[in-house]
């Protein structure tokens, strides 16, 4: 008998939602200044829902914030194994390696972050309106 797919997306629902209250309690804990218990619940939450780049995000924020950047780096790598086209995770990875004294690893990430950026835009369609050039 297959599954109810109605409870299926329940459950999903259930476990993002219970990803999302550790995620907000993280970040009430990180404006509170006790980014040790934010890392805690930044944790359940991406047990929740290993697939909530907020929360890891968040995570490897509040690492760095510790100096803990051994940790942070694994964190923003998984970030880019689910999402190769976030920028903040290069853009991350790239302070993370430079606090490091990685300068080359830094400047890879940061060259990463850039051209994303410019793919980014060239989607959006941020290039030349052919209307505005007195042709059109």
């Amino acid at each position: 008998m297959p599954d109810d797919p109605a409870s299926s997306a329940d459950a999903c629902q259930l476990v993002r939602q219970l990803a999302e209250e550790h995620y907000y309690a993280a970040l009430d804990l990180v404006l509170e200044g006790h980014h040790e218990q934010a890392v805690e619940e930044y944790r359940q939450s991406v047990a929740a829902d290993p697939r909530f780049t907020d929360a890891l995000h968040g995570l490897s924020r509040a690492l760095q914030d510790l100096n803990r950047l051994d940790e942070a780096i694994e964190i923003s790598k998984q970030i880019s194994e689910i999402d190769p086209d976030d920028i903040l995770t290069h853009t991350s990875l790239s302070i993370l390696y430079q606090k490091k004294g990685m300068v080359p690893e830094a400047e890879a990430e940061g060259n990463k972050a850039r051209v994303l950026g410019w793919k980014q835009q060239l989607k959006k369609g941020s290039g030349t309106d052919s209307s505005r050039d007195g042709r059109g």
